[in-house]
């Protein structure tokens, strides 16, 4: 059987644009990551593959006009939004190079004989090691900073892993084109091209989870995608790690102080964080508990407002259009759910934005009010008007978990004084990041930060988004009386590298 081709799409008119590439078969992926896994001694060198990195950063660069431009056509972003993505994957790829070129990831720690201890302690010298070729699945809302050179990618690779992309079917030209770039500045370097493998198809991404030689996954994409694939790494002979991003509805807590104070500016904040992108955020604010009452009421007006004015807009394909469209219709079916501003379809090819309320207390219990704690992927979010804060406690008693979760305080609750420590509490269960007076739309690349969070957000309690990111793909390994002789460099008394460590329990750096 032939090979089915793959199409680029344009998202403004569902209308082909040009054949891409075609469906990896079986044999195909198989070839892919063999050679993957053939590169990895390339890898092994820490100053080559920091190298590897910032020239990647570098081409990536010099190749920007040409890359928005088919990422643009291919994903509706427009070129503001690709453009900015474009830079943040650059600094993700540099920032990984530093990380490589520091050595702290490595987390060596040597003890000396100690035949005082109890028990007795002998000679032992821990690091960690790459697993080795790493799956990585892209994601469709993200074509540079979660796909080809996106932070699974560049972790993977920082972590000594050669990786191989399953292409996500909305950006397979730009998914190409990426690649491309990535193996030109891997051969700058002296190190096979195949380090970066691609491949296109369905079947391909279930081929790919079985391989034996791949040693890890990282994904980000639906629950139900996502679910499948995580079970089928669970079930393999010998299961493997599986990082997976699935779904987020990201909560939102609006106190009645708050309210009272600033209703307006938050009512604007909103609108401007469920509509951005489309609503096509993995942390977009997916349902907001406001108060009943003549401060919610501000609020409400306000959201309205900014919401209206919203233009309509594309999503990255017809089918998330189509599940957008019959989501929102589904959910406003439902008895006491009014919309304030109806979403839906906004023309043959876009999505209008807008909001939906029900009272809290619908929410609180176990349902039909259920799908409105669902995640809905577009420019849509669910405000809940609570009467009490019991209300808003059984609320949130009946989330699954989040990305984020949020909470908008007065100025008095910030200094200390109310609840806001308590709402915070309420709040940590559920998400990995926790934000204050803020929107959690943006994921700063830093050192701090964190990309995931409790299940169904994520499968694991790593983060994809800031260094520490990288420890996804290593293994410690310990050895144990070790002649000095034998030993990797990194674990010699006199440290020739020159690496962070920890010596007979002493920090080094």
């Amino acid at each position: 059987m032939a090979a089915a081709p793959v199409w680029s799409v344009d998202p403004r008119t569902g209308k082909q644009r040009e054949q891409v590439a075609v469906e990896a078969t079986a044999q195909e992926v198989d070839s892919v990551v063999r050679a993957a896994h053939a590169t990895r001694e390339a890898l092994a060198d820490r100053t080559v593959r920091a190298a590897f990195l910032r020239t990647a950063a570098d081409r990536l660069e010099g190749a920007r006009d040409q890359l928005v431009e088919v990422a643009d056509a291919e994903t509706a972003l427009g070129p503001v939004r690709l453009t900015g993505e474009l830079a943040r994957t650059c600094y993700q790829l540099r920032a990984f190079a530093g990380i490589v070129d520091e050595g702290a990831f490595l987390d060596v720690v040597i003890n000396h004989p100690d035949d005082t201890a109890t028990p007795p302690v002998p000679d032992l010298r821990r690091y960690k090691v790459p697993l080795g070729v790493v799956a990585v699945y892209s994601a469709s809302n993200f074509p540079f900073a979660f796909s080809v050179a996106g932070g699974d990618t560049a972790s993977a690779l920082a972590a000594g892993c050669p990786v191989v992309v399953k292409a996500h079917p909305d950006h397979p030209g730009l998914s190409e084109l990426v690649a491309h770039v990535l193996r030109s500045a891997a051969a700058e370097h002296g190190i096979d091209q195949a380090v970066v493998g691609l491949v296109h198809g369905f079947e391909s991404g279930i081929e790919l989870i079985k391989h034996p030689l791949v040693a890890a996954a990282g994904f980000t994409g639906s629950i139900r995608g996502g679910r499948a694939l995580f079970d089928a790494a669970a079930a393999r002979p010998v299961p493997i790690p599986f990082h997976g991003e699935l779904g987020s509805l990201n909560p939102v807590v609006v106190t009645e102080a708050a309210a009272a104070e600033r209703a307006e500016a938050i009512g604007a904040g909103l609108a401007g964080s469920m509509t951005l992108g489309v609503g096509q955020f993995c942390v977009k604010p997916g349902l907001v508990l406001v108060p009943s009452g003549a401060a919610g009421d501000g609020l409400v007006k306000s959201l309205t407002d900014a919401v209206s004015d919203t233009e309509a807009g594309v999503l990255l394909d017809h089918r998330m259009r189509d599940n957008f469209i019959a989501g929102v219709a589904e959910r406003t079916q439902l008895p006491e759910v009014e919309s304030p501003v109806t979403p839906g379809a906004g023309g043959e090819h876009t999505v209008s934005a807008g909001f939906l309320t029900v009272p809290a207390a619908r929410l609180a219990e176990e349902g039909e009010y259920d799908l409105l704690l669902e995640e809905c992927f577009g420019p849509v979010t669910v405000v809940a008007r609570y009467d009490s804060e019991d209300q808003v406690k059984g609320v949130l008693s009946r989330l699954p978990g989040n990305l984020t979760a949020t909470v908008q305080l007065s100025e008095e609750e910030a200094a200390g004084k109310g609840r806001g420590g308590e709402i915070l509490a309420d709040l940590t269960p559920l998400a990995g990041r926790v934000l204050v007076n803020g929107w959690p739309t943006g994921v700063a690349v830093a050192p701090a930060q964190h990309h995931g969070g409790p299940y169904p957000a994520t499968t694991s309690t790593s983060t994809s988004v800031g260094g520490t990111a990288i420890e996804r793909w290593l293994r410690p390994v310990v050895y144990q009386n070790a002649p000095e002789a034998l030993l990797p460099p990194e674990l010699r008394d006199d440290n020739p590298l020159g690496l962070p460590r920890r010596f007979n329990n002493h920090l080094e750096h």
